[in-house]
């Protein structure tokens, strides 16, 4: 099999391209560096969780000294348009509007402003009077279906423009379902069932930087909008869809970014500023306050999770049923993605005889769901991998061993691949690389498992200690639907220009598809000067989202990259006056088989200026037609405090197979920063709603995020093996480790105390109660 070995930039951890900048201040985002004249937005946001507008008058705002434009559902066309940022045709439910007469949840927009100032533009919104109808609010899912629940879109342009299920006037935003064999057989002929509720809660990304975009027009009348997206070219079309205004009269740009997770895949701000902008003809800002952000922006999907398994005594498994409810909040971006998701990124990974899947995503009146990494599978693998431990202990198995006899392997597939993709069906694949047996030896050996597991019963003291695990896969893009491109030129000095949308979101992607073309190329990564995510002057790529950037971003610079080595090899072969096949490309230089070489340089001048002139570039895109898993097994050591319920993670052990690291560090940093992510989630981070639907805790004071003062010990092992449809044998690496600390915290404190948790987050309050002390 082949692997990196050899290679001498591709699997050699190069500082990124951007560190110093980043680390001086040299680098520019969405709010920096803002043309003279800037006004500032400021979005009025609902009071309410559901209720019509019947009367607004916005007479006194505009009125006020420095106000330059207010709008409301009045003043902007009615387009009916999904906000989350996927491929066309889009496969969430068309049922947002720039503004609307209807508001659907507390922080929903009502109306804009532009102002000179931020404090001008807040009291303008102040000044606006609106009056409502109140109607009846929904804030369970469970209820939301029932039969006389009020509808949240009745609007008669809310819609599905796939084929798929949705059912708006029963609140249902999207549904689907999978079948292999029959599971009731299945289950009646397993020798152990074990069925169960589980409950996985809301979550905010919590990027440092908030949503943010600067929009104006430029002296020729074209559309200029600067933003902190993870997916400018989704940016484009779908503004230009709402303003109904000509797509090829946008300019995206995408700066530096100061995080995104999944949260800047959504078309989210870009469209106010927009409007304001045309109508004041001057430049336009619009930033999130953090508040905003926990309430207007999007979240994780919570999901309510039905499950049963069974097995036989020998550990094979005979069926799986997972039947998954889903709070879409009150607009159904990613409602129907995500959730085939929580089926399609997990249900694969164990040779279940039977499988039963079914997903509803259902319309309350509560903050927005959307794309946060893990994409559905977070939520998914807290069942999977908690019965999996269940079922292992009534037959009398080692949590591994039950693993290691039934997960999938090279050259093995599954039936859910076809059955299950996103938004529609699948597609039909084999695995090609799996580590995920060497990743349960090297993690079980880390957290030294045979000493530890199954020995809180010698544990003296209200302190007992407990270790968990779980297997975990994911995807790298999305088959036959998303597709990149790359160009690259080469100048006079033999230095290259790499072109790309693919959206570097602080992940470091610039660097790593820099170092695939400068591995094709002979050349050091320094000699890459890499430019992204600008729609006038970059290739198309769907943005950053579906673990896609390595996996497919960078085979289209690798397409694109080999293109200009045939002409570097052209160039020297004229210089040296050999054959191209008796030419290497090492160290910048070609190199001919009698030791003389050439550098570069001379290449590029000799090209452009000397003989038979041309320039030297290349230019490529990429669609996948699979979407090889990275495969992990992570391991948790626990603390758990029977009086307090205060539960710490004391090590924390995620074996990672990503194929080929291209930059081992920024992989690892993707893996650590998601697993700390992962644990924070597990353990902290709720949303607390009162009555009326209002959130109670949106900011960082009373909304615990775990930051460097609660990292636990982390070690990152990554195992390398080889995909061969991917970029010098990578696959991707930077979602799979949000979706282990649930899991194997919960099976880490069964072990610890011999408590089953079912619904996250694991607060001491749950602990307590779960011990039958509160």
């Amino acid at each position: 099999m082949p692997d990196a070995r050899g290679l001498r930039v591709v699997g050699h951890s190069v500082d990124k391209l951007d560190a110093l900048a980043l680390a001086t201040g040299g680098e520019k985002f969405a709010g920096d560096d803002l043309p003279q004249g800037t006004l500032y937005a400021r979005i009025l946001t609902s009071p309410w969780a559901h209720a019509r507008i019947l009367r607004i008058d916005a007479g006194a705002a505009r009125q006020m000294k420095g106000v330059r434009a207010v709008i409301t559902w009045e003043d902007v066309p009615r387009v009916a348009h999904t906000t989350a940022g996927q491929g066309f045709p889009e496969p969430s439910p068309y049922d947002s509007f720039t503004l609307d007469n209807k508001v659907r949840f507390v922080g929903d927009r009502v109306a804009a402003v532009a102002a000179d100032s931020p404090a001008i533009a807040r009291a303008a919104c102040e000044a606006i009077e609106v009056e409502y109808e109140q109607l009846a609010p929904i804030f369970d899912p469970r209820d939301s279906m029932k039969e006389g629940a009020p509808v949240i879109h009745d609007e008669p342009e809310a819609r599905m423009i796939v084929p798929a299920a949705y059912d708006k006037s029963h609140n249902m935003a999207a549904q689907v379902t999978a079948n292999v064999g029959d599971v009731e057989a299945g289950l009646a002929g397993a020798d152990v069932v074990v069925e169960r509720e589980f409950e996985v809660h809301r979550a905010q990304h919590c990027h440092i930087e908030p949503h943010v975009a600067l929009a104006y027009v430029d002296g020729r009348g074209r559309l200029v909008i600067r933003t902190s997206t993870q997916v400018p070219f989704h940016v484009r079309r779908i503004v230009a869809e709402r303003l109904q205004w000509p797509i090829g009269k946008v300019r995206v740009i995408k700066p530096r970014i100061g995080g995104g997770f999944g949260g800047k895949q959504e078309v989210l701000v870009e469209d106010i500023p927009a409007v304001l902008a045309i109508r004041t003809g001057k430049p336009v800002l619009l930033e999130y306050t953090r508040a905003e952000e926990f309430v207007s922006a999007r979240t994780r999907h919570p999901q309510i999770l039905k499950v049963r398994a069974g097995a036989k005594k020998d550990g094979s498994l005979t069926a799986y049923d997972l039947d998954i409810l889903m709070d879409t909040g009150a607009y159904g971006s990613h409602a129907l993605t995500v959730v085939c998701n929580s089926g399609s990124k997990t249900l694969p990974l164990y040779r279940w005889q039977n499988i039963r899947f079914r997903g509803t995503s259902v319309y309350t009146n509560l903050p927005v769901g959307g794309a946060y990494r893990g994409y559905g599978a977070t939520q998914a693998y807290f069942p999977l991998e908690v019965l999996m431990d269940e079922l292992a202990e009534k037959v009398g198995m080692d949590a591994l061993e039950i693993r290691r006899r039934n997960h999938i392997r090279s050259g093995e597939g599954s039936p859910i691949f076809q059955a299950l993709g996103e938004g529609s069906e699948g597609v039909a694949q084999t695995i090609g690389s799996c580590g995920l047996a060497e990743c349960i030896e090297l993690g079980a050996e880390a957290i030294d498992w045979k000493e530890m597991r199954g020995k809180a019963a010698l544990q003296n003291g209200p302190i007992r200690r407990g270790v968990g695990m779980c297997c975990l896969m994911q995807g790298s893009s999305i088959p036959r639907v998303d597709m990149g491109a790359a160009y690259l030129k080469m100048g006079e000095d033999g230095t290259f220009n790499l072109l790309m949308g693919a959206t570097d979101l602080g992940t470091g992607s610039d660097t790593v598809l820099a170092q695939v073309a400068a591995e094709v190329l002979g050349i050091p990564v320094s000699m890459m000067t890499v430019y992204s995510s600008d729609t006038d002057l970059t290739p198309f790529d769907v943005g950053a989202y579906a673990s896609s950037t390595t996996y497919l971003s960078g085979e289209a610079v690798a397409k694109a990259a080999r293109q200009a080595r045939e002409m570097v090899l052209e160039v020297a072969s004229e210089i040296l006056g050999c054959p191209v096949e008796e030419i290497e490309l090492a160290d910048a230089h070609a190199v001919a088989r009698d030791g003389r070489k050439v550098h570069f340089a001379q290449i590029g001048r000799h090209a452009l200026y000397v003989k038979n002139q041309r320039q030297v570039q290349g230019a490529a895109s990429h669609i996948t037609r699979k979407s090889p898993p990275p495969f992990s097994a992570q391991f948790a050591e626990v603390e758990v405090d029977t009086e307090t319920g205060q539960v710490r993670v004391l090590k924390y052990v995620a074996a990672v197979d990503c194929g080929t690291a291209i930059n081992p560090k920024l992989a690892e940093g993707q893996i650590e920063g998601a697993v700390l992510n992962g644990i924070s989630y597990a353990l902290a981070e709720e949303y607390i709603f009162d009555p009326r639907g209002r959130m109670l805790n949106n900011n960082l004071n009373y909304y615990k995020i775990f930051g460097a003062a609660d990292l636990p010990d982390i070690r990152t092992i990554l195992v390398p093996t080889w995909e061969p449809t991917g970029p010098f044998g990578a696959k991707s690496v930077s979602e799979i480790g949000i979706n282990g600390p649930i899991p194997a915290i919960a099976n880490a404190i069964y072990d610890a105390v011999g408590i089953r948790l079912l619904k996250t987050p694991f607060t001491p309050e749950s602990v307590l109660r779960a011990l039958g002390r509160l």
